[in-house]
């Protein structure tokens, strides 16, 4: 069979830039993919914050002309090989539209260039540099909103040499949709009109740049099955319904993964001690060792819950009530975000200091531990259109009490966990007793959950599989 190749287009890749669940994904899929045979490849914004010594970048091409709003910018092509394993990364420089250190400002930026304005230039920038990279892909893969416009670009005569690319665009959070005045098309040397999605786009006085990525893209598919189909009813759809609607055929749920190196209590530094479901054991000690580190006296006994996630109302965090807190066991909390979040959390702490710890904000290594150490998992999102948090706390061998949506009704099944479907107080405090009541008097059902926890496969192997079959039906 042919070797596949294909070009990831995101605004972030993990390790090198990663603000969220998408650079994670960047920085495994093409690994993943690169392993079954395909020839993937990355290329994404190079911000200023970038550690260019570290992760050896390569200057590839220089001083390549991209007329954008009817001027001539340069941009520089960097490469390397050293950050995401066993692939080439390509880093677009321009120091005008990419000069700053985050990647998604919440404000316009410094010199007035508003989010959208950038990824269209970049999504445009990509297209015209693409002859002049030593690689010629037979499918451009564009992840989320950021880079919804390739696809409409290769609808154009201007890009008419490169009509035989296929294109996959991947919705990783349909919140974000980035809608911009039609006006804004011009700063591309795009017209409402060159396109019928565009006219029609335009109609309600916006573009959005994920709609266009839907309607021109070859082939869509959504972060989960149960997400894809979510996106298509008036609950989840975020205002989109007709859109996905009429084009669900070529709609398709792939469910993302995790990386199973990076995440592995059998050689984890950060853990007190290592275990495995071959020897899952050792587990407690992690309980203990968290215990103390939060400044409780050590308990095998008592269950502790943990919750770990971006502090935002995606996340369910106004679940989080006294009566919740009220049950008999010790909760951690730990994530960064939204400020009423925050003080809800503190508050909780104030109030019951026997009970609770809250952290505030980013760290890697306690995360690790709190994974390790705890009995149990709460993941009550509104909405999570794949989830990544449930993988990793079934890597270790905490069982999972989740809310039943998008990814994690593919997930988190009875095998591994307590699920509940209502988005209420009551439903995730009802679930959490059930969970309590297994951990105080099932013993072996409890050890079973935790042992089948331990050998669940969510690696990105299963992962890139399901995207091998959605590049067959696009080369063939």
């Amino acid at each position: 069979m042919k070797k596949i190749k294909i070009l990831m287009v995101a605004s972030e890749a993990t390790p090198i830039v990663k603000v969220g669940g998408l650079g994670d994904v960047l920085g495994s899929l093409p690994p993943a993919m690169n392993k079954l045979g395909c020839e993937a490849r990355i290329i994404i914004p190079l911000s200023r914050g970038v550690d260019r010594k570290k992760y050896h970048l390569q200057l590839i091409l220089s001083g390549l002309k991209i007329n954008f709003a009817g001027r001539n910018y340069f941009v520089n092509i960097w490469e390397t090989r050293a950050a995401v394993p066993g692939t080439v990364l390509y880093l677009m420089e321009n120091y005008h539209f990419f000069g700053h250190e985050e990647v998604y400002p919440s404000c316009s930026l410094a010199n007035d260039i508003s989010l959208d304005e950038k990824f269209l230039f970049f999504d445009l920038a990509v297209l015209e540099i693409l002859p002049r990279l030593d690689f010629k892909p037979d499918i451009i893969h564009c992840h989320d909103y950021f880079s919804g416009m390739i696809p409409v670009f290769l609808q154009t005569k201007r890009f008419a040499a490169l009509a035989k690319i296929k294109t996959l665009f991947t919705i990783h959070n349909f919140e974000n949709q980035g809608k911009t005045a039609p006006n804004l098309l011009e700063l591309g040397d795009l017209h409402q009109n060159d396109l019928a999605s565009l006219a029609r786009d335009a109609a309600d006085g916006d573009i959005n740049f994920m709609v266009q990525g839907i309607i021109n893209a070859d082939l869509v598919n959504a972060v989960s099955p149960n997400y894809a189909q979510e996106i298509m009813t008036r609950r989840y759809a975020a205002g989109l319904g007709r859109i996905t609607k009429k084009f669900r055929r070529k709609i398709f749920g792939v469910l993302n993964g995790i990386d199973t190196d990076f995440f592995n209590p059998a050689n984890d530094k950060y853990l007190k001690r290592n275990y495995s479901a071959e020897n899952p054991e050792p587990k407690i000690a992690n309980k203990l060792f968290l215990q103390k580190k939060l400044g409780w006296r050590p308990d095998a006994k008592k269950p502790l819950v943990a919750m770990i996630a971006r502090l935002s109302d995606q996340k369910g965090w106004e679940l989080i009530t006294e009566k919740l807190i009220s049950n008999d066991c010790q909760f951690i909390f730990l994530g960064e975000g939204e400020k009423c979040y925050a003080e809800q959390l503190k508050d909780l702490a104030k109030k019951f200091p026997e009970k609770v710890r809250v952290k505030i904000g980013f760290d890697p290594e306690l995360a690790e531990q709190i994974y390790a150490g705890a009995d149990m998992f709460l993941i009550p999102s509104r909405f999570e259109p794949c989830g990544l948090t449930q993988m990793i706390a079934a890597r270790f061998g905490t069982v999972i009490i989740a809310r039943a949506t998008g990814g994690l009704k593919d997930t988190v099944k009875p095998d591994i966990g307590f699920i509940f479907n209502d988005f209420s107080a009551a439903a995730l405090n009802f679930a959490l007793k059930n969970a309590l009541n297994c951990y105080n008097n099932y013993e072996k059902k409890w050890l079973k959950l935790k042992n089948n926890c331990l050998k669940k496969d969510f690696s990105w192997a299963k992962t890139a599989r399901g995207y091998l079959q959605l590049y067959k039906k696009l080369v063939g």
